[in-house]
């Protein structure tokens, strides 16, 4: 398991295609919820070719089912305020692990501002509804923690019911047929053009970095 954490990920060169910012907002195909919902509407923008890839990923799944994106692009200050805040958590609840540890362990839920997908626009959190949208039963709640969901979050995660298996194995096959990448501790997290996916695919540098929306504060 690769983790954010993991030297290679940094290491990857980055780049900037320059690849606009799509408002799902203004695009009825696809579902978006509003739990992530912020002042700079950064929830609902991701990337032209993400959006492309998830309308892709849509047409594949069974009837009767749609993707729900519940957050794409994330400011900076809120990743660093979530990776900072579940950091101290962890630290306080395991006051003897060294801090190569507690860092490693917090990056399995949040990720390092220098190589966090969601400031690319490039990563997506998502589940599954139906078309009344309903969520489907996928094992653990978006965004549940590794220490709380006793790692069920992970995406092969052998606690959780066959129903939930089943679930999560429909939206992989999905979004893998249209090149995202997962994170494997999360199973809702997913990306494509950022360090991860570069470093999974093996591509020569990012498609995306980080970029900021001109309402966000400076």
């Amino acid at each position: 398991m690769i983790l954010l954490s993991d030297a290679r990920v940094a290491a990857v060169p980055g780049a900037d295609d320059g690849e606009p910012l799509v408002d799902l907002r203004e695009l009825p195909e696809l579902r978006l919820d509003g739990r992530a919902a912020e002042p700079t509407g950064g929830y609902a923008r991701l990337r032209e070719s993400v959006v492309e890839r998830l309308l892709m990923a849509q047409r594949t799944l069974p009837d009767g089912l749609r993707l729900l994106i519940v957050e794409g692009y994330r400011p900076y200050q809120a990743q660093l305020e979530i990776f900072t805040s579940y950091r101290e958590d962890l630290r306080r609840h395991h006051p003897d692990w060294p801090p190569e540890r507690l860092h490693r362990e917090t990056t399995k839920f949040v990720s390092p501002v220098e190589v966090a997908p969601h400031l690319t626009g490039g990563a997506v959190d998502l589940t599954l509804c139906t078309t009344a949208g309903v969520e489907l039963d996928m094992g653990t709640a978006v965004d549940a923690t590794p220490q709380a969901s006793d790692d069920a979050c992970f995406t092969a995660a052998p606690s959780i019911g066959a129903t939930a298996r089943r679930h999560r194995q429909i939206m992989a096959t999905a979004l893998h047929g249209a090149g995202l990448v997962n994170y494997p501790t999360e199973w809702w997290h997913w990306s494509y053009g950022d360090r991860y996916w570069a470093l999974l695919t093996a591509a020569p540098q990012t498609r995306y970095g980080p970029v900021r929306l001109p309402t966000e504060p400076e």
